[in-house]
């Protein structure tokens, strides 16, 4: 079985949050690229706009649905759910893609920080699964994939906050995956280490400038930090999501899966 040819997620209308840029992105037109009917959202129209423009050229536009959505605002959580529905059916596909970085030293953090962080990466995230699996209960079928992160596996030095939020969704990820696979619903969480991302990048110049070093300098040490020698890539990480979206991996549940380039192993 080919799992990524044109047809290998046909049978999916697939919600992808955080679609406007890094791995969001990339999984958006993988899955088109499988035959994956695709709502997609963000929060920068101008950059939905251009994920649209490279969407019609895997898949027809009837197949898209793209809108955008403060997934922080419970209203706007429900619209976008009932809206995707209406315009593409049932929802038997979700990619919990949307996060944000940031933190400080413990002593250093301020509530209002924290309280940011944990609400789009984990608070948000949870009361909008919550909206879609209600309606795969009915129908006893779906897939979830949470984007976590190797720093919800282990501490990192600074990074509290984030470190987290993404604890969070690794744990309610594998509590969720227990509850939902009575009634033929599979939930995964995917654990990325540096990412050749916005995101990354921003991490690696906080900590060359604390350094007193440059970018390119601080680039070159997060790479060596990882036994691979590499970043991983946007479209490595998609690739690894839409296989848990396919038919493909029917019996992994409740996973954790790291994408770290050996980084898990220092």
């Amino acid at each position: 079985m080919n799992i990524f040819s044109k047809e290998a997620l046909a049978h999916k209308h697939i919600l992808i949050t955080g679609a406007t840029g890094g791995i969001g992105y990339e999984t958006a037109k993988t899955a088109a690229a499988m035959g994956a009917k695709i709502t997609a959202t963000g929060r920068n129209e101008e950059k939905l706009d251009k994920l649209k423009e490279e969407l019609l050229q895997l898949t027809a536009e009837e197949n898209l649905f793209l809108m955008p959505a403060d997934l922080a605002d419970p209203k706007s959580r429900e619209e976008l759910v009932a809206a995707a529905e209406e315009k593409l059916g049932f929802i038997n596909g979700l990619v919990n893609s949307a996060g944000v970085g940031g933190g400080n030293i413990v002593e250093a953090l301020d509530e209002e920080t924290l309280e940011q962080v944990m609400n789009l990466n984990f608070n948000s995230t949870l009361f909008l699964t919550q909206l879609v699996y209600q309606r795969m209960l009915e129908r006893k079928e779906g897939d979830i994939v949470n984007l976590a992160s190797l720093s919800g596996l282990r501490g990192t030095h600074g990074n509290s906050a984030y470190a987290a939020s993404k604890f969070a969704v690794v744990g309610w990820t594998q509590s969720m995956a227990v509850e939902a696979i009575e009634h033929n619903i599979r939930v995964n969480a995917v654990c990325p280490g540096y990412v050749d991302t916005e995101m990354a990048w921003n991490s690696i110049r906080k900590k060359a400038e604390k350094k007193g070093i440059s970018f390119e300098e601080g680039m070159e040490e997060a790479k060596k930090s990882i036994p691979s020698g590499q970043l991983s890539t946007p479209q490595e990480v998609a690739n690894v999501i839409v296989f848990l979206l396919t038919d493909a991996a029917p019996n992994i549940v409740g996973e954790s899966l790291k994408i770290s380039g050996g980084s898990v192993m220092r």
